[in-house]
């Protein structure tokens, strides 16, 4: 009987080991990542960002197919879009002053970018996607962005951006002491 416990304790402890050992080994995964990070381009900025309109676009998009079922992804995407004046464009003739009076033509308003924002952007639901949901997926963003320029275009961000480069312009004017402020954009 004294036998018989020592060799089960033995195994114990061999089993003991053999799981410290497996324990230690088994979870080693070794993650290597190699950077090689160039700067491509360097450009002087000069765009005053006046607002920001965040859209979000439900989207349905489906591949319909002969042989296959049709396969469908139903998204949720979040864009911004922003508007700007490039102050780069204001030359010393778009200044005149005259005693307390100030005359200051600004460039139009344009359109700075327009960019989805991917964090806040959700795939909710792929149908009969199998091995095709990448490209289903890849397709909805694009058809996305398009669509996405289009309603900015449509919308008033440029007369928005417009009214808040005049409520930032006059006060930053009268600050510096003129009394007469007319602002225009060319």
């Amino acid at each position: 009987m004294a036998r018989f416990l020592k060799v089960i304790f033995l195994l114990a402890i061999i089993a003991v080991f053999g799981w410290l050992l497996w324990s230690k080994f088994e979870n080693k995964t070794t993650k290597v990542t190699t950077h090689q990070l160039l700067i491509e381009r360097i450009e002087a900025m000069g765009k005053l960002e006046l607002v920001k309109y965040r859209f979000s676009d439900v989207v349905e998009h489906k591949n319909i197919t002969t042989f296959l079922p049709d396969a469908s992804v139903l998204l949720i995407i979040k864009a911004d879009a922003v508007g700007c004046i490039d102050l780069t464009k204001v030359k010393q003739e778009d200044i005149e002053v005259f005693g307390d009076s100030v005359s200051m033509r600004l460039p139009l308003p344009e359109i700075c970018y327009i960019k989805i924002d991917h964090k806040s952007s959700r795939v909710y639901d792929t149908k009969m996607a199998f091995f095709r949901e990448a490209d289903l997926v890849d397709e909805a963003y694009k058809n996305a962005e398009k669509e996405i320029a289009t309603e900015v275009k449509k919308s008033d961000i440029l007369q928005q951006t417009r009214a808040n480069a005049l409520n930032v312009f006059t006060p930053l004017l009268k600050g510096l002491g003129f009394n007469k402020i007319s602002l225009s954009f060319e």
